[in-house]
C-alpha cells in the first residue's frame, strides 16, 4: 500500500528524510556503532516500513510502543511513524516490569516492538497486562519483514488520511519527580516549532557531526539536536549509553562538533583520567540541559575551548523554553537565560495567579506552538496544566530587569522552615561549589522546632576529605542561616531521573524510614546532632 496522499500538514516530519534523500542522498545520516545509513537509505527504509504498517491495518493515531536502546532501527521507525501518522511511544528499559506494565496499560498501544536485549523485561511486563498485546522484534530483520496485525480496541476505528500538523507524533512519559508519570502528547507541529526555535539559537549545518547520548525515551533524545540534525542534513553518531571514556574517544575519532548532555555527563567527562589529554579541538559547541552548570565545571569546559549553551525546558514544552547562549555563560552563571524564539513566557503569582511585570518571582508560564497537546486520556491533568492558554510549569523562577530568568526550584519541592521558604536548588548550588562535593540533593524533613529543616544528601569526592561540620560551616556568609541544612548525610549516589533531576521524594522516603522510631527497640540516647542553625 502506498502512503496516503492529499493535503498534508505543512509541518509534518515525514517529509524531512524525503527532502534530504533528494538534496543530500549520499551523506551519512546515522552512524550507529559502525552501522551507517545514508539519507537515501534512511528514507527508503522508513518509507517501506510506513507502507508495511499501513498495509497491515494501522492507521492515524495508532500507538507503537518500543522498549529499545538508541539505534538506527529506532530512528527508521520514528520516521515511518511520522510518514504514516502513527504515534511512537518509546518506553524506558530502566523500568521494573511493574512500572513498564503500568505505562503500557496507560499508553494502550496497538503494537509493542522489543529489542532482543530487553526481551525478558518486556515479557515480564506483558504478563501483567489485562489484554493480549501484539509484539514483534525491532530492526530490519524484524518488523520490517513481517508486521503483525494491530491490537486496536473496538472503540478506536481505523483512520486513513493524510497526516496533519496537529496529529500526535511522540508520546513521552514525564519523569514523575512529584506525581506518577504522565504520557505527554507531542504533535508534528510541536516538534517542528521546537526544532525551528532551536535552530535560531544553536546553529547547525550539514557539516556538523552530532553525538547523541540521551536515551530515546527522553524528549531530549529527539528534540535536542538529533531531529534538527536530520532536518539540516548533519550526521548523528548514536550511542546507546553514556560511558565517559568512550565518549572522549568518539569525540577524537569521529571529530564530534557538537553534543548535548546534562551537567552530570560533563562532570563525569571532566573527571575521567583521559580528559586532560583528550583532543577536543573538533568539539566547538555543547548544550547543557536538565540543570544549571556549576561554575567550577563551567570554567573547566571553557578552559578546554568548548562553548556551552545552557537552557531550561520540560517535556510538555517539547522541551525548549529558555536558553543561555555561550556569550552570556560567564557573566550570567546560574541563570537559565531568555525565551527561545517562538516561545512566550510569563511570571505569575503562585497563589493569586496574577501576572507579574518587570523584575519578579513566581511560577513560570509558557505558551506557543511547541506546547504539548495534553496528557493522553487524562483530562483532569491536562486542564490543570493548560489554563487560559498557558502551560503552568510548576517551577518557581525569578526574572531580572534585563529579562533573564533563573529557575529557583519546583514549587512543590520548596519547604517552610520557621515560616521562611527554602528552595532546595539554592542550597544545592552552594554545596556544589565546595571542592569535596561531587553531587548533592536537598530535601525538607520534619523538625520539632522549625516545622521543617533542610537535609542534604551528599556524594563526596574521595580525594577531598570532609565531614558534616565542615560542610555546614561552608554556608557561613553565603546564605541566610535558616537556609543552611541542619543535617548532612553522605551517600554513594543521588537517585535521579533520566533527565538528571534529583528524585527528592525518594530521598525523603529514605529519611523517614531511617528516622522512624523503632517499635521494638528500647529508647536510646539521642545521637549527637549537627548543631542547630538559626
Amino acid at each position: 500500500m502506498s502512503l496516503p496522499t492529499g493535503t498534508a500538514g505543512l509541518h509534518t516530519l515525514g517529509s524531512w528524510t524525503a527532502d534530504r534523500a533528494i538534496v543530500t542522498p549520499h551523506r551519512t545520516a546515522i552512524d550507529d556503532r559502525g552501522v551507517v545509513l545514508s539519507y537515501r537509505e534512511l528514507d527508503a527504509r522508513a518509507s517501506r516500513l510506513a507502507a508495511a504498517l499501513l498495509t497491515a491495518g494501522y492507521g492515524v493515531g495508532d500507538r507503537i510502543a518500543t522498549v529499545t536502546g538508541n539505534s538506527s532501527d529506532h530512528v527508521v521507525l520514528f520516521f515511518a511513524c511520522a510518514k504514516a501518522g502513527l504515534v511512537l511511544v518509546p518506553l524506558s528499559w530502566r523500568l521494573s516490569p511493574r512500572e513498564l506494565a503500568l505505562q503500557l496499560e496507560q499508553a494502550d498501544p496497538a503494537l509493542l516492538l522489543i529489542e532482543e536485549e530487553f526481551l525478558s523485561l518486556a515479557t515480564a511486563a506483558r504478563e501483567r497486562l489485562p489484554r493480549v498485546l501484539p509484539v514483534s522484534s525491532l530492526g530490519e530483520h524484524g518488523v520490517e519483514r513481517r508486521v503483525p496485525a494491530p491490537g486496536r480496541r473496538l472503540e478506536e476505528p481505523l483512520v486513513r488520511r493524510a497526516v496533519q500538523d496537529d496529529d500526535a507524533l511522540l508520546m513521552i512519559f514525564t519523569s514523575g519527580t512529584v506525581d506518577r508519570p504522565k504520557a505527554a502528547i507531542l504533535t508534528h507541529a510541536n516538534c517542528f516549532w521546537t526544532n525551528l526555535s532551536l535552530s535560531r539559537t544553536v546553529e547547525m549545518t550539514g557539516t556538523d557531526i552530532v553525538l547523541a547520548v540521551l536515551p530515546h525515551y527522553h524528549v531530549g533524545g529527539w528534540n535536542i539536536q538529533p531531529l534538527l540534525a536530520w532536518w539540516t542534513g548533519a550526521t548523528v553518531v548514536l550511542e546507546r549509553t553514556f560511558e565517559p571514556g568512550r565518549v572522549l574517544q568518539l569525540i577524537q575519532e569521529r571529530r564530534i562538533s557538537t553534543m548535548m548532555g546534562v551537567p552530570a555527563n560533563y562532570l563525569f567527562l571532566a573527571e575521567h583520567p583521559a580528559f586532560a589529554g583528550a583532543d577536543l579541538s573538533s568539539l566547538k559547541h555543547a548544550i547543557v540541559g536538565g540543570a544549571s552548570m556549576p561554575q567550577p565545571l563551567l570554567r573547566t569546559w571553557h578552559g578546554r575551548g568548548v562553548a556551552l549553551t545552557q537552557g531550561y525546558g520540560l517535556t510538555e514544552a517539547s522541551p525548549n523554553v529558555l536558553c543561555l547562549p555561550d556569550e552570556d555563560a560567564r557573566t550570567k552563571v546560574g541563570l537559565a537565560g531568555k525565551p527561545y524564539p517562538h516561545v512566550q513566557v510569563a511570571v505569575a503569582d503562585p497563589v493569586t495567579g496574577e501576572f507579574l511585570d518587570g523584575a519578579a518571582s513566581g511560577e513560570l508560564l509558557v505558551r506557543g506552538p511547541s506546547v504539548f497537546a495534553g496528557y493522553f486520556r487524562d483530562t483532569a491533568a491536562t486542564e490543570a496544566a493548560l489554563q487560559g492558554g498557558w502551560l503552568h510549569t510548576g517551577d518557581l523562577v525569578t526574572r531580572d530587569d534585563d529579562g533573564y530568568f533563573q529557575v529557583i526550584d519546583r514549587i512543590k519541592d520548596i519547604f517552610i522552615s520557621g515560616g521562611e521558604s527554602v528552595a532546595p536548588a539554592e542550597v544545592e548550588g552552594v554545596l556544589f561549589a565546595h571542592p569535596a562535593v561531587a553531587d548533592v540533593a536537598v530535601v525538607g524533613v520534619p523538625d520539632d522546632r522549625w516545622g521543617e529543616a533542610g537535609a542534604a544528601f551528599v556524594v563526596a569526592r574521595l580525594e577531598f576529605p570532609t565531614d558534616e561540620q565542615e560542610l555546614i560551616d561552608w554556608f557561613d556568609g553565603k546564605l541566610a542561616r535558616f537556609k543552611t541544612p541542619k543535617h548532612i548525610r553522605f551517600v554513594a549516589e543521588i537517585p535521579r531521573t533520566s533527565s538528571s533531576k534529583a528524585q527528592r521524594r525518594v530521598l525523603l522516603e529514605r529519611w523517614m524510614a531511617e528516622t522512624a522510631p523503632s517499635k521494638t527497640a528500647p529508647p536510646a540516647t539521642a545521637p549527637t546532632e549537627t548543631r542547630g542553625i538559626r
